[in-house]
Order: structure tokens, then C-alpha cells, then sequence
């Protein structure tokens, strides 16, 4: 149809789909509706009203009515009273009925009418010394009811008095009673005396004073008070301290049958949330301290602490919060409360609070002080994240309220019925002894992430049985696969998360401190503190606890299906088969907010820290003296996947590598570390053909001239390569062209020459191991920067993988890898003095009668000097008390103070090379092994499986078989030399021949073997690693040629 031009036409469609009709029909409805809610309202309106109207007349009438009585009452008795008598209190007289139902605390008459009826009762009762006749009469019994009733309005009618008038009565709330007659003191002794337990209606008034949140209008006095100076005398107990001491200790008597009252009400969150409240209520503390009283208030603190922030009062600052307050007034009063016999049930109840409020503390200014500056990574921005300061006075009322005495008395209550020696044979443990366990780990555990360590360890570790009753629940519940038990009723952890995560937070550290002090006697021989054979279990506790399957998809690894795992690590577990554990926690405010936002994982990194950092030292100790197989402490996990992941940057088999190396054998690490030099040679070029510097080095010169010369390097020419002509004794230039093998041969000469103990920088222990000279500035004025260009050496030996004959001292290798030496680490250096300060320690008698001061002597080349060891040190004798620090300080002195400036240069030098990550993979034994090798001798079966034929010979020719019977049965010395004749250097590879670059070749040489050609010695192509070997008949003509090479000490002239 086509557009006539009418719009009139046009059939209006309704793209909703709904009829006209039916669009009024639900406007209707809609309407209806709306104007029924209206009424509804209107209704609900009108109502109110009347209830309010209602409400008010009757409020009008009541404030009426009292107005009457109060005129009456103060017709009849007077604003002071004086008609007032004993019948006035009893059952049937209207005068305590009249004036509990018109009394006002904001009307000053009524005030004053209250504090005279108080006079009036005290006189009373000092009169006669019966309360109870003078409320009920002659016979309490008959209406109880009404007694009650009246003694308890009584009671809140004086307390309300008291806090009504708080700005007007501030002066007077904390004096003695004795000394004066205030009204406050009036009315607070009132108090005080009906409410003492013995009276029958003393449980009804308490609850009625609970009920009507009593604790927090004393609350609001007590910040009222607390702004003028206190009493400083202990003995002094005031009338308010008084009333507030026998509410408090009320309901933790044994006769108290009140009932539970609104934890928002309760005393712990309304007067223990009062800063330093100990300081002005010292009877108070007493009180609380007492067996039965602070029972009470920690378990019901128990049932509520999970749920703190919606039972506690608001904050009083922002640097005050209630939380921090708590903690702080419970640590105060804890310790009188563990000296009360049978506090056991307290003291876990009381963990189980400390817990709670030690985990929602920000963190704390004392523990940071070392750290001021802040990286990157702890920026935060999120204001979730933003950190509160506590105040410096509650933060010095933590921390100095968990000392050595109260940490004592914490794990010997909690621990001390659990004797160490006795286990459970029947693996049951009972849920007390879980429930102590899990009580002062958790609490551990939570001081150890908010407080200094140093403050703490040495008391955990010396004078409790921490650690040997935490050994022996641990071996138990390991022996009888019982871990499960400490997560299902520990209130702490989630009932499937490991049940040895807590155990070991807490025992790893504390062990791993005493295994800094202990000295070698008392680890190997006397086995303390746990026994050899006990570490070995621990090891495999740490090491192999779990079985698990570790199925990594395509997701990890494109083609990768599943990799099995059988049996792996506690460790192994959290590192690698569990991706969800954060690698970077720490100590830093982020760190704490993400320890409370994410508790479970943050516990899992801080066992992973722990556990790598205790597994480390007892390979450590092993490296000493071996108790215990090298291999116990790998994982059976690691596989090709696993080391091809680990070689990688930003994998997590790269931070295992770097948190737990040990977890992973030598040779696997090897091979990474390999691969890692390899890499950075190809980065700089340094496998290239062209050398970017020649060195032209005189033999008889060859430190001199190498340190002259390599110092002028920069840090990348170093990286890149180096070729060595040598010049002789004559001046001239030696014959051959270095390619790589004149380059190892000169590596290995002038390491030998510097390191040589004649030229006074570096001197020999009792087992000739090399450590710096502590007078070498004597010796030579350049000497640190001598050092500096050591380290570069040895560096560079090792980043183009030459191996050098250099045994260094075990505590000089901790400097390379930046650790502090420790007692145990002085036999490697003075094993006479290590003798004399063991002795010293086991001293029976008195030790200041040996006359000892903080002072050293040093003895260099003849030349002696005093060094203090403490300030003031010359004057501070040696006694019983400070002897370990004696010892210690004297071993920190010879271990790392003498050798500080030398080593500090030789690490620069060699950290020019040698990146920190690479080495920190390996222990110090192990790094001896990546400087000089296996100091067992040369594999002739592995050289000959990796060694190359030709010139017509190969590798069952008969020349060939005697070559090898002949190097065979040589001496290690010749093997040596050998080796060096034909590589430049007398080690093999670390890894073996495998490796050695390129493959050892052995090249048949003297043509037709004529008789001149057979009188030729063997020769050889360093840089080739090449021997070329003429065909000699005769097995003793071999070994003559052969010995007469290797021994010439020819240089390169022989080729």
C-alpha cells in the first residue's frame, strides 16, 4: 500500500507486545498498590504518634509524680536527713522506696541527699555490724524479693552518683578512705560494702550492675581520672579501686552464680582496654592476678577474641587501639598469674588470646629500627594496606613485658609436664598435650613475626626444654604418622592444613639458635641437645614427610603432561608441589598486613624460610665432621624438568634454588652453575676467536705484571677474552700461540704465585688452608687493593672454568658467600685457642678469679697490640655471668673482625665476575669443589671414555692400550702433570671429561715410525686439548718419553 499522505492512517504498533487494555490494567494495579502502601504509612504514622504522645505524657506524669515525692521527702527529712534512723532501711519504711524512685544523679539536691543517706548507713553499720537486719529487719528470709530489689538500686543509684558527677568528683575518686569523707568516698564505700560476697543479695546486685553495662561508666571515670597525677605508692588503695576490685573478682568465686553477661559489657573489654592500667590500680592487678579470677575472664576472652573487633570499645587514639591496649594489660598481669599453682588451663587460654591480639598488632617501630629505608616492593598505596603506629609507650609495654622471665614461665607452664625423655608409646597424644603444644607455638610463632629475635632466642633456646619437648612431640607424631591429630584440635590451623606446620615455625629457629653457640664437643661428642641420631630422623622429618602426586598440566609447559613425584619433603612440599606459597614474605608492614590477610600461607613461607635456613646448618655441620649421608638431604623430586625450570629466571624451581639449594644434588647444581657461566661467556663474547686484550707477561715477573696490567681492565673487558703471551727468563717471547691453553697455563701460575703464603697476603691454618693475613697491610702498603685483584682472579679462573689448586679455609669461603662465622667455626683457624675458650665455658669455678678483661691481644710479625672487645673493655672483667659473650666476641674477633677489610676487597673483586646467586647454591665445601675440584684423584677410565683418536690411531691400537696402562699406573703427582702438559691446567673438569671443552684428542705423530721419528717426545696443543704421541714400541720407551715431557717444565718453548 502506498503513503497517501494522512498519518491518521498509520497503524500504531506496541513494540512492548501488550494490548491497550492491558497496559491499563497494570497501570490500575500499580496504582492501587501504591496508594495502599501510602495508607499503610499513614497508619504506621499515627501510630507512632500515639505511642510517642503515650510515652511522653506518662514520662511527664512519672517526672510529675517524682517532683511530688521529693518535696515531700525533703519536707519530711531535709536535704541533710537528720530525722533518719535504722528503720528508715528496713522492708516496711518509705524512705529508701521515696528516694531510689525520685533520685536524679543531674539534680545537686538529689546528689547530696544520697551521699548523707551513705553517712547514715556507714554510721549504721560501724554501730552495730549487721547490714543484713538493717535492710530486711528481723528476718531476712520472709521478703528477699524486695530487699534485693532495693540494695540493688541502692547500689546503681550511688555508682550513677559517681559517674553523673565525674568532672566535679575527679579529685576525690582516688583518694583513701581513711583519709577522708568526701561524698565520692562516701558513696564508693557504700558500694564497697553491700556488695561484699558474704551478703546473700551480693550475686543479684552484681548482675543487676552488670547488666546495666556498670563497666563502662567505670570506663568513662577511670579516662576522666587517669589525667591527674596518681598515688605512686603500691600500698595505696582507693575507695573507687576498691569497688572496682570486688566486682571484678566477684564473678570468678566459686559461690558466684551469676550468669554470663553481653561481652561488649565485660570487664576485659571495657576496663583492660584502658592504657596502662596496672600503673593506677595496682590492687586491682593483684586481684586479676589471682588463680581463680584470671581463669575466668581469659576463657570467656577466648570464646569472643576471634570476633574482638565488634566487642571491644572504640579506639581511644589512633595510635591507642583497644586491641594493642589489651595485650599490653594482659602481658603485664600474666606473670604473677602463671606463679599460682595449677594455671595450666590459664595459661592456654591465655596463648590463645596473646595470639589473636599478637597477630592484629601493626608492626612495631623497636623490630624496624635497623631498617629505615624502604624498597620498591614495600610502597604501598592501597589505603586497606596503610599500617597504624602504636604508641611508643604501649609498644615499649609489649615488648618489654615478653622478656627472658616471662617466656620462661609461659613454655614452663605450658611444657613443663611433659618430660622430654618420655614420649607417648602408644602415638595417642592426649588433647592436653596438643593443646599445649599448639598453644605456645602459635604464640611463638606470633611474637617471633612482630618482635626482635635477638630479645628472645637465647632464652628459649638455654633456659627452657622448648626444644627437646617440642623434638620429642614431633618425633612421635612422625614416628606414628600422627600429624594429623595437632591440626584437627588446634584452634590455629584449618583442620586440613599440615599438622607440622606450627611445630616447626617455632622449633627450627629456636634449634637453629643453639646450633650458632653450641661448640663441636657438645654437638658430636656429648650429642647435645638432641642426639646424632635423633638429627638424622629431623632431617628426614624436614626432608621426607609426606607422599603426594604433582601433576603440572600444559598450562607450566607446552607438551608437558604430569610429572610423579613419590616421595618428597615437608620442605619440598611448600616450595614446589604447593604454587600458592608467596616466595617474597618477609618482615617489612606490607608483609605484616599480609601475614594477617593471608595467615596460613604466610605460616607455610615462614616454615620454608626456617626449615632451609635450619636444614643448611646441619649440612653445615655435616660438612665438619659427617654424621649422616651427603644424600639425605636431597629430594627425590628433582628430575631433568625440575633443572631445566631451575635454569630459567622468575621460576619457581629457580626460587627453590635459591631458598633451599641443598634440596637439590651437587652434580644438578653444578650443571646450572655451568650452564650459567656458559651463558654469560656467550653474552660477552669471551668464546669468541678474537681476543679484545693481550697480556704480555714475564715469567719471573708474573704478579707484578698481571696485576698491573688486569687492574686496568674494566668490568666487561673482564668478562671478555684474555690472551697471554709469556716472555722468559731471557726476555724473549715464548714460542706458541694461545689459543685458550697458554691462557689457563698462566691462570694457574699466577694463582700459585699470589696465593703463596711467602708473599705475606694470605696465611696457612694447621691443615694448610689458606686464609687472609690479618697483618698484611705490614707486609705491603697496596695490600687491599692486592686483595681486590685476587678476587678478580679467582673469579675469572672460575667464570672461564679452569679449575686451580687454591684450598682455602672453610671461614674464609663463608665470606664469599657473605656469612658471619661462629665459635664452631674456630678449630679451622686456631684450634689451640678454640681449646682454651671451651675450657673457659665448662669453667667449674669462679672465672673472674682468672683475671680476665674484654681485651685481645694481637701478635703480628713481633708486633703486639691490645684491642678492646667491648667499649671500655680493659676495665670490664671476665665473670661467670659474661662469659659466653667473652667467648663469642673473642671467636667473632679472630673469624671475622681481623680479616674484615681484606676479605670485604676480595669480594669486590671477585663479585666483579662471579654474580652473588650463583655461589650462594652451594655450601663452602662444595665451593672449595667449584674452585679446585675432587681432591681424589683423576678418573683415567673416565678420561679415556671422552677422549678422541686420530692420525691413524683409535682406540684399540696397541699403542693406545700401553699409553693408557702407562698413564694409569703413573703417581697422582705425574697423573697431574700429565694433565697439565696436554689442558694447560691439572684438574679435570668438575663434572668429569664429559665436559671438558673440547674433547681430550690423542694425535698419532712421527710419520713411518722411524727410528728418529721415535726418539721425538710426545708434544701437545693446549688449546686444543691435543697430544700429539708417536707410535713407540716399547712400553718402558713410552714412559721414559712420556715422563721426560711432563717433567721438562719446558713452557711452550718444547712445541
Amino acid at each position: 500500500m502506498f503513503f497517501s499522505g494522512d498519518p491518521s492512517t498509520r497503524k500504531r504498533v506496541d513494540l512492548g507486545g501488550r494490548s491497550s487494555k492491558e497496559r491499563d490494567r497494570q497501570k490500575l494495579l500499580e496504582q492501587t498498590r501504591l496508594e495502599r502502601n501510602k495508607r499503610n504509612l499513614l497508619r504506621q504514622q499515627n501510630s507512632a504518634a500515639i505511642k510517642i504522645q503515650k510515652c511522653f505524657r506518662g514520662r511527664k506524669e512519672v517526672e510529675a509524680e517524682r517532683s511530688k515525692v521529693r518535696e515531700n521527702f525533703l519536707k519530711t527529712y531535709g536535704k541533710r536527713c537528720h530525722p533518719v534512723d535504722r528503720q528508715c532501711f528496713g522492708p516496711d519504711s518509705d524512705f529508701l522506696r521515696q528516694l531510689l524512685f525520685f533520685f536524679n544523679p543531674t539534680y545537686t539536691t538529689d546528689v547530696s541527699v544520697l551521699v548523707e543517706t551513705c553517712r547514715s548507713l556507714l554510721e549504721f553499720v560501724r554501730d552495730s555490724g549487721d547490714i543484713v537486719s538493717l535492710f530486711a529487719g528481723t528476718e531476712y528470709a520472709s521478703n528477699p524479693a524486695l530487699v534485693r530489689c532495693r540494695v540493688k538500686k541502692y547500689v546503681h543509684a550511688c555508682i550513677r552518683a559517681v559517674y553523673g558527677n565525674r568532672n566535679k568528683l575527679r579529685d576525690q575518686l582516688f583518694m583513701e578512705s581513711e583519709k577522708s569523707c568526701t561524698s565520692a568516698i562516701l558513696l564508693l564505700d557504700a558500694v564497697t560494702l553491700l556488695i561484699d560476697l558474704r551478703l546473700p543479695w551480693a550475686c543479684s546486685t552484681v548482675t543487676y550492675l552488670l547488666q546495666s553495662n556498670i563497666y563502662s561508666l567505670f570506663r568513662e571515670i577511670v579516662l576522666i581520672g587517669k589525667e591527674r597525677s596518681f598515688p605512686a605508692s603500691n600500698r595505696v588503695v582507693s575507695s573507687f579501686e576498691h569497688v572496682l576490685a570486688l566486682i571484678t573478682s566477684h564473678i570468678g568465686q566459686s559461690t558466684c552464680t551469676c550468669p554470663s553477661v553481653d561481652p561488649k559489657c565485660c570487664f576485659p573489654s571495657q576496663i583492660l582496654t584502658i592504657p596502662f592500667l596496672w600503673r593506677f590500680f595496682p590492687h586491682l592487678k593483684e586481684v586479676f592476678a589471682s588463680p581463680s579470677v584470671s581463669r575466668h575472664y581469659f576463657h570467656q576472652m577466648t570464646l569472643c577474641m576471634k570476633d574482638h573487633i565488634n566487642v571491644l570499645p572504640p579506639d581511644i587514639a589512633i595510635d591507642l587501639p583497644g586491641y594493642a591496649i589489651l595485650l599490653g594489660n594482659l602481658l603485664e598481669v600474666v606473670g604473677p598469674a602463671f606463679a599460682q599453682p595449677e594455671s595450666f588451663t590459664m595459661a592456654v587460654d591465655f596463648a590463645t588470646v596473646a595470639t589473636f591480639l599478637l597477630k592484629a598488632l601493626p608492626s612495631l617501630q623497636s623490630s624496624n629500627m635497623g631498617s629505615k629505608e624502604m624498597s620498591e616492593d614495600d610502597m604501598v598505596i592501597d589505603d586497606e594496606q596503610t599500617e597504624k603506629v602504636l604508641n611508643l609507650g604501649l609498644e615499649q609495654q609489649i615488648t618489654n613485658a615478653i622478656d627472658a622471665r616471662f617466656l620462661l614461665q609461659l613454655t614452663t607452664v605450658l611444657l613443663g609436664g611433659f618430660s622430654p625423655l618420655n614420649g607417648s608409646h602408644s602415638g595417642q597424644f592426649d588433647e592436653k598435650h596438643v593443646a599445649a603444644v599448639s598453644a605456645v607455638c602459635a604464640f611463638l610463632h606470633a611474637t617471633f613475626n612482630i618482635l626482635p629475635l635477638e630479645r628472645i632466642m637465647t632464652v628459649l633456646a638455654y633456659r627452657t626444654e622448648l626444644v627437646p619437648v617440642l623434638w620429642n612431640f614431633m618425633k612421635q607424631c612422625h614416628e606414628n604418622q600422627k600429624w594429623s591429630s595437632l591440626s584437627e584440635q588446634s584452634p590455629y590451623l584449618p583442620a586440613d592444613a599440615p599438622g607440622w606446620l606450627l611445630p616447626l615455625s617455632v622449633f627450627c629457629p629456636v634449634y637453629k639458635h643453639m646450633l650458632m653457640i653450641v661448640d663441636n664437643e657438645e654437638f658430636y661428642e656429648q650429642e647435645k641437645p638432641l642426639s646424632l641420631k635423633d638429627i638424622r630422623c629431623l632431617i628426614v622429618i624436614l626432608r621426607q614427610e609426606t607422599t603426594v602426586v604433582i601433576v603440572r598440566g600444559s598450562t607450566a609447559v607446552i607438551g608437558l603432561a604430569s610429572v610423579h613425584i613419590r616421595s618428597v619433603s615437608a620442605l619440598w612440599q611448600l616450595l614446589w608441589s604447593n604454587p600458592t606459597v608467596p616466595t617474597n614474605f618477609g618482615k617489612s608492614p606490607t608483609d605484616i598486613f599480609a601475614m594477617k590477610k593471608h595467615p596460613l600461607e604466610f605460616l607455610q613461607h615462614r616454615v620454608c624460610v626456617v626449615a632451609s635456613e635450619l636444614l643448611s646448618q646441619l649440612q653445615d655441620w655435616n660438612n665438619r665432621r659427617q654424621f649422616t649421608p651427603p644424600s639425605e638431604f636431597h629430594a627425590d623430586g628433582v628430575n631433568e624438568y625440575f633443572i631445566s625450570q631451575a635454569m630459567m629466571e622468575n621460576t619457581r624451581a629457580n626460587d627453590i634454588l635459591k631458598q633451599a639449594p641443598f634440596l637439590v644434588p651437587f652434580t644438578s647444581r653444578a650443571k646450572i652453575f655451568t650452564s650459567q657461566l656458559a651463558a654469560a661467556r656467550e653474552r660477552n663474547g669471551s668464546s669468541g676467536l678474537f681476543a679484545r686484550h693481550r697480556f704480555r707477561i714475564r715469567r719471573d715477573q708474573i704478579l707484578e705484571d698481571a696485576f698491573n696490567q688486569l687492574n686496568a681492565l674494566s668490568e666487561e673487558d673482564l668478562r671478555g677474552l684474555i690472551r697471554v703471551t709469556f716472555v722468559n727468563e731471557l726476555g724473549v717471547e715464548e714460542a706458541g700461540i694461545d689459543g685458550g691453553g697458554i691462557f689457563k697455563d698462566f691462570m694457574e701460575n699466577i694463582t700459585r704465585a699470589a696465593f703463596d703464603v711467602q708473599y705475606g697476603l694470605f696465611k696457612e691454618t694447621a691443615d694448610h688452608l689458606l686464609y687472609p693475613n690479618p697483618g698484611s697491610g705490614l707486609i705491603h702498603d697496596q695490600h687491599l687493593q692486592y686483595f681486590h685483584f685476587l678476587g678478580t682472579i679467582l673469579a675469572k679462573a672460575m667464570f672461564e672454568g679452569i679449575l686451580v689448586d687454591i684450598p682455602f679455609a672453610t671461614f674464609f669461603l663463608s665470606k664469599l658467600k657473605q656469612k658471619y662465622n661462629y665459635l664452631n667455626d674456630l678449630p679451622s683457624l686456631d684450634p689451640e685457642l678454640y681449646r682454651h675458650l671451651i675450657f673457659l665455658k665448662h669453667y667449674e669455678g669462679d672465672v673472674s678469679d682468672l683475671e680476665l678483661y674484654f681485651v685481645i691481644v694481637n701478635n703480628e710479625y713481633g708486633e703486639q697490640t691490645e684491642e678492646e672487645l667491648l667499649p671500655r673493655g680493659k676495665s670490664i672483667r671476665v665473670t661467670n655471668e659474661n662469659v659466653i659473650t667473652f667467648i663469642h666476641l673473642v671467636a667473632n674477633h679472630r673469624l671475622n673482625f681481623q680479616i674484615r677489610q681484606q676479605s670485604s676487597h676480595f669480594l669486590r673483586g671477585f663479585q666483579q665476575l662471579i654474580q652473588r646467586e650463583w655461589i650462594d647454591m652451594f655450601n663452602e665445601h662444595e665451593l672449595q669443589l667449584l674452585i679446585s675440584g675432587s681432591l681424589d684423584g683423576i678418573d683415567i677410565d673416565d678420561l679415556r671414555a671422552h677422549t678422541n683418536y686420530t692420525g691413524g690411531y683409535h682406540k684399540e691400537h696397541y699403542v693406545i692400550d700401553m699409553f693408557w696402562e702407562v698413564v694409569k699406573s703413573s703417581s697422582l703427582e705425574n697423573q697431574r702433570k700429565f694433565l697439565k702438559f696436554v689442558t694447560g691446567c691439572s684438574r679435570g673438569p668438575l663434572l668429569g671429561f664429559k665436559y671438558l671443552e673440547p674433547l681430550f684428542c690423542i694425535q698419532r705423530a712421527g710419520g713411518n715410525a722411524s727410528d728418529e721419528a721415535l726418539d721425538r717426545l710426545p708434544t701437545s696443543a693446549t688449546c686444543m686439548n691435543l697430544l700429539k704421541f708417536p707410535p713407540y714400541r716399547s712400553k718402558e720407551q713410552m714412559e721414559q718419553k712420556l715422563l721426560y715431557a711432563i717433567n721438562a717444565d719446558a713452557g711452550f718453548d718444547l712445541s
